[in-house]
C-alpha cells in the first residue's frame, strides 16, 4: 500500500471531464453555448471555457483528441496550483 498524503483540492474541472460531455465532432460555438462559463483546471489556475476559447481560431473540432489539444496550447501543460482556502469548486 502506498500512502500519497493528504487531499488537496484543485479549483475548476479537468479538461477530460469537459471533453467527454461532448459527442465529437461539434463546434466551438456549441462547446461554449453548453460549456463556456465552466472553470477549468490549468497551471496557472482556473479559466472559464470561454476565456480559453477565445484565444483559439478553430471554429470547429472534429475529434475530442484536436479540442484537447487546442485547449493545452492555449493553457499549457504541467502542475495545477491547489485550491487556495482548501475548498474546491469545480463545476460538475
Amino acid at each position: 500500500m502506498v500512502e500519497l498524503g493528504e487531499h488537496r483540492p484543485v479549483d475548476g474541472a479537468p479538461l477530460a471531464r469537459i471533453a467527454a460531455r461532448f459527442t465529437w465532432g461539434v463546434s466551438a460555438a456549441e462547446i461554449r453555448r453548453r460549456e463556456g462559463d465552466t472553470q477549468i483546471r490549468t497551471p496557472e489556475g482556473p479559466r472559464t471555457l470561454e476565456e480559453v476559447l477565445e484565444e483559439i481560431d478553430e471554429p470547429y473540432f472534429s475529434t475530442r483528441q484536436a479540442f484537447e489539444t487546442a485547449v493545452r496550447n492555449v493553457i499549457g501543460d504541467g502542475p495545477v496550483p491547489v485550491a487556495e482556502d482548501g475548498e474546491s469548486s469545480p463545476r460538475d
